[in-house]
This record gives structure tokens, C-alpha cells and sequence, in this order.
């Protein structure tokens, strides 16, 4: 998928150095920020007055710094189905990863932690796959769930996790194949297992991939 490129952006962070690093960083990849903002009632209002094509949002704002940002972004999905919402985070908190993916089909949703923005080229590529309507999960919150969640996992076997947990990064095939160093038949084989085994509905392929991103997440 091609680059996007001249998106219209909304930003909530109320740390100024990291929201004027992100203006700067979005500029210089042909983005613009059209309104850069540091509390939820402030990005509620951007997003009605300016219409993004994406939100990039903190979870935690003012006033009391608890998940302001993350229920500003649930209630903007609820409200605007389909808007595009990268939610940053400090720490891993799947609760948090959860509660924003299970806000209608979790699609054009990325749930980043913080030090991935350092990582320019991951941050835009996440930026990318969630406007052109793919679920991207940070790989550490990835690799946390993996820890935690067992069913209706534990049909699954080690390799189908493994693919499963790229899947839920928003991986493609082929990059799934050049990551484990198998062909990409070998992914669609281990995808269609996945799917069978969680027992998934007959759907369009990408959707039931995102399916199985939630039936993870939600596990």
C-alpha cells in the first residue's frame, strides 16, 4: 500500500515538547496538523469543527491525568463510526488496547505506546495501515496479551499464536513470511487454521482478520 500522504490530522497531547515534535514530524512527511491540542473537551471540539482524517491522541490529559484521552477516542468512534484514531500510550495497559478495539469492528484503530514514535519509520507505516483501515496493536502489548490470554487461544499452536500476535501488529502476509522466514502460502495456511479454529463467520478475508485480532484482544 502506498504512503499516505497530505493527511489532515487532529492531535491531543498535553506534553508540549512531544505535540510540537509530532507537528514537526508530520509536516516533514507532507502531513499537516490542523489542530494540536492538550485535553479531551479540546480534541472533542477539534474533531467536530475540523473534520481530520485521522486523530492521534494521548490516553492520559488533563484534568486528572487518569484516561481522559482514551474515552474522548471512544466516544468520537461511537459518535463518527469509521474515524480513523491512533491512541498513544506510556505504559502497556491492555485493558486500555481492549476497551478501544471492542468500539464497533476495530478497524482504522492503532493503539501505539509512546517510544514507538522515536522509530519514524514504524510510526508512519502504523499511521498508514490505520487510515487505509487496518488495526495496528503495539508489538509489546501484543507480546503481554500473548502472556496473559489463554482461551480461546489455546486451540491455537505455537506458530499459529506467533502469526496470530503479526496479524494483530497489522502485518500483511508477506511481511509475516519475511518475518518468520516462510513462504507466504505457509501464512495463508496458518491464517485459515487460525480462523477456523476461533471458529470465526464467513467474511470479507480482511475483516475476519480483524475478527481474529479481537477475539485475541478480547480472550
Amino acid at each position: 500500500m502506498p504512503a499516505a500522504t497530505g493527511l489532515r490530522i487532529v492531535l491531543a497531547e498535553d506534553s508540549v515538547l512531544l505535540r510540537e515534535g509530532l507537528i514537526g514530524l508530520m509536516a516533514r512527511f507532507g502531513h499537516r496538523v490542523v489542530a494540536a491540542v492538550s485535553d479531551a473537551d479540546s480534541l472533542r471540539e477539534a474533531v467536530q469543527t475540523r473534520s481530520p482524517d485521522v486523530v492521534v491522541t494521548d490516553v492520559r490529559m488533563p484534568p486528572g491525568f487518569k484516561d481522559e484521552g482514551l474515552r474522548a477516542a471512544v466516544e468520537l468512534r461511537r459518535a463518527l463510526p469509521g474515524l480513523p484514531i491512533i491512541v498513544l500510550s506510556q505504559y502497556v495497559e491492555t485493558t486500555y488496547a481492549t476497551e478501544l478495539l471492542n468500539v464497533g469492528d476495530g478497524t482504522s484503530i492503532g493503539y501505539l505506546l509512546k517510544d514507538r514514535i522515536g522509530q519514524v519509520e514504524e510510526f508512519l507505516d502504523a499511521l498508514d495501515r490505520v487510515v487505509g483501515g487496518g488495526t495496528v496493536v503495539d508489538p509489546e502489548v501484543v507480546r503481554q496479551l500473548l502472556r496473559r490470554r489463554r482461551n480461546p487461544l489455546e486451540t491455537l499452536t505455537a506458530r499459529e499464536r506467533e502469526v496470530l500476535a503479526l496479524v494483530a501488529e497489522g502485518r500483511s502476509n508477506a511481511a509475516i513470511a519475511a518475518r518468520l522466514v516462510v513462504t507466504e502460502a505457509a501464512v495463508a495456511k496458518h491464517i485459515r487454521n487460525i480462523l477456523q479454529k476461533l471458529d470465526l463467520p464467513q467474511a470479507e478475508e480482511n475483516h475476519r482478520r480483524v475478527l481474529a485480532v479481537l477475539t485475541f484482544l478480547r480472550s
